[in-house]
């Protein structure tokens, strides 16, 4: 899929020289291409991090705990948790599997599962999308859905794949923000609209998290962690789609760069 790759000079909103950026790690996929597998991210989650956010992003290869997580959590001062064409691992939160074919990346699994928690607790922001959303629910304790669509109540939020991506990522329905969260306080509204391209969803909210949005049906589209001294945030949707043409994603990735910033300033004090 075409990842809206730019054509945009390199010198655009680039951070004055003489302001240090902080060093966001974004999560790869391990995939197979060809013969050979490789550590990937897809482009548009590296332009709106960098864009929107104002930091300095590299991409966290899935080394599957072959790296000590107190390494990585020491030399990084934000960590991304982007979407994919991959979902967890079932066992991963308890359940059997329940679709006929579906494809997993045990190696990011066991990169960030273990890797979550711990850097919240330390006080590394961290920003969870589609697949980071699930993932961070996962990580505390949380089940998934894994096809919205056929459970009881729920609507289908997938997008058509026939339709130009645009249209894909366009608006899709509201969710309503929860009156005093941390999503309402930074975004200074209570609706939004969003996009929706997702299979699979919350079932059962890990005891830690905080609901900070919902779709019309009932279905968990944002939270929050409850015992976060800085920015935790997961969305369901994908704010990364353009991110600087939408005031709500450039609410969000500033955000998560403003705390990124601090924490960058509090490691070097």
């Amino acid at each position: 899929m075409n990842e809206n790759t730019q054509n945009r000079s390199p010198l655009e909103h680039r951070t004055p020289s003489s302001g240090r950026r902080p060093l966001v790690a974004i999560i790869s996929d391990l995939r197979q291409v060809g013969l050979h597998p490789f550590h990937m991210v897809g482009d548009k989650y590296v332009r709106a991090v960098e864009r929107c956010a104002g930091v300095l992003p590299v991409l966290l290869p899935a080394f599957a705990g072959s790296i000590p997580e107190a390494e990585l959590i020491e030399r990084f001062d934000g960590i991304l948790l982007t979407g994919s064409y991959s979902n967890v691992e079932p066992h991963r939160y308890g359940r059997d599997r329940q679709k006929a074919e579906d494809l997993n990346d045990p190696h990011r699994d066991a990169t960030v599962l273990g890797l979550i928690p711990n850097a919240i607790a330390v006080g590394v922001p961290v920003f969870g999308i589609c697949r980071g959303f699930q993932e961070m629910n996962v990580a505390f304790g949380g089940t998934l859905h894994q096809e919205v669509h056929k459970v009881a109540g729920l609507h289908d939020h997938r997008e058509d794949k026939d339709d130009p991506l645009d249209e894909q990522y366009g608006p899709a329905h509201e969710v309503r923000l929860t009156p005093g969260g941390v999503m309402a306080g930074l975004l200074g509204q209570d609706r939004i609209d969003v996009n929706s391209l997702h299979g699979q969803g919350i079932d059962d909210l890990a005891p830690n998290l905080k609901v900070e949005a919902t779709a019309p049906d009932g279905l968990i589209e944002a939270y929050s962690v409850g015992t976060a001294t800085t920015f935790a945030l997961a969305v369901q949707w994908h704010p990364e789609w353009k991110a600087w043409d939408n005031p709500v994603s450039v609410k969000l990735f500033a955000a998560f760069g403003e705390a990124c910033k601090k924490r960058m300033q509090a490691r070097v004090l």
